[in-house]
């Protein structure tokens, strides 16, 4: 189960990254890395918070999926993702803020929280839409804290 897991998560990863560099041609290899890990969070934080709000109907199954494929991205080494130069006064083609290179220590805290979030959510998921939706919690708090902090405003 775990060699097959570990296939599957590999498998959307390398899709993902070439999804998002044919989509970004240009782009900086580090931004398009982070930007491609940002949208594994979102596609995955899309199908548990859909289930979460009654958007999508529970399936035990599928929430197991999202919260595995979390646990996976946030195990991912992100360091060569972030070099400096790569924030959205250098880089218009990114959200980060500077501040994210001011304060990098409380950016591994943060991501740490995501981390920890994303565990709580994979022991959660399969177990109803109810315990589903109080891991649910602790997510999203773990997202907006960092986008909150380092991450501009969508145009």
């Amino acid at each position: 189960m775990i060699k097959k897991f570990s296939i599957l998560a590999a498998g959307l990863l390398s899709v993902a990254a070439i999804g998002t560099a044919i989509a970004h041609e240009g782009q900086n290899p580090a931004v398009k890395a982070r930007t491609s890990i940002m949208q594994l969070y979102a596609f995955n934080l899309g199908t548990l918070g859909g289930m979460a709000k009654g958007e999508i109907e529970y399936d035990a199954e599928a929430a197991t999926r999202a919260a595995n494929n979390l646990v996976v991205v946030t195990q991912i080494d992100q360091s060569a993702m972030w070099p400096a130069g790569t924030d959205n006064v250098s880089d218009s083609s990114t959200r980060a803020l500077p501040a994210i290179w001011e304060n990098f220590a409380d950016v591994g805290a943060k991501g740490q929280a995501l981390a920890d979030a994303a565990v709580a959510m994979q022991a959660a998921a399969g177990q109803d839409v109810e315990a589903l939706k109080a891991a649910m919690g602790q997510l999203g708090g773990a997202c907006s804290a960092c986008h909150k902090a380092y991450r501009a405003p969508q145009n």
